[in-house]
């Protein structure tokens, strides 16, 4: 019967401890000064064309075009949170021809909100990546935020000529990165 005994006074204890706990009045007027400030990644585009793609009926072609919606914006979270946009380009070339990629940012009127153009040297049998950043804040980011369509460019430059045969890749990878500020 003892053990019995020491386990009910155990126990008498625990439960008066529990309810003799220290509370303080908490101010719930801090929440309003309260901003959160979260950073998303995400991809932006990407592409991998190849060298015969700019060749069609054995007649080269110098420009290569490519139209996507782009309507991040229509969603008023991203147009009313969003204080800065870093979009990060990198271009892969293994085709023994100099290229320019150009990526357009539209508004619904087609006017060009935002351009940019990567220069991207020939290929000559070592690894040749260019990187770019392009950083949208104030009003770089306001116009950013009118765009609905994004157009990307490759225009070839003069060389050596390239056929149905002709090997490499131009590869494009990107990625945002968003800063929001949330009040």
């Amino acid at each position: 019967m003892k053990p019995y005994l020491h386990n009910m006074f155990l126990r008498l204890i625990i439960v008066a401890v529990l309810f003799c706990s220290c509370a303080s009045d908490l101010d719930f007027d801090q929440t309003k000064d309260l901003t959160l400030e979260p950073v998303i990644v995400a991809n932006l585009t990407y592409f991998d064309v190849k060298a015969s793609a700019f060749v069609d009926n054995g007649t080269e072609q110098n420009v290569f075009f490519d139209a996507k919606d782009f309507d991040v914006f229509r969603d008023s979270f991203f147009r009313d949170n969003l204080k800065k946009a870093e979009f990060n380009f990198e271009i892969e070339n293994t085709i023994s021809r100099a290229y320019i990629v150009g990526m357009v940012f539209l508004d619904e009127n087609n006017q060009v909100m935002h351009d940019t153009e990567i220069n991207v040297p020939a290929y000559v049998n070592t690894p040749n990546s260019v990187k770019h950043t392009d950083v949208f804040e104030n009003q770089t980011l306001d116009l950013l935020k009118k765009a609905v369509k994004l157009e990307i460019r490759i225009t070839m430059l003069a060389g050596t000529p390239l056929t149905a045969d002709s090997s490499g890749n131009l590869k494009l990878r990107s990625g945002a990165t968003l800063y929001f500020e949330i009040k």
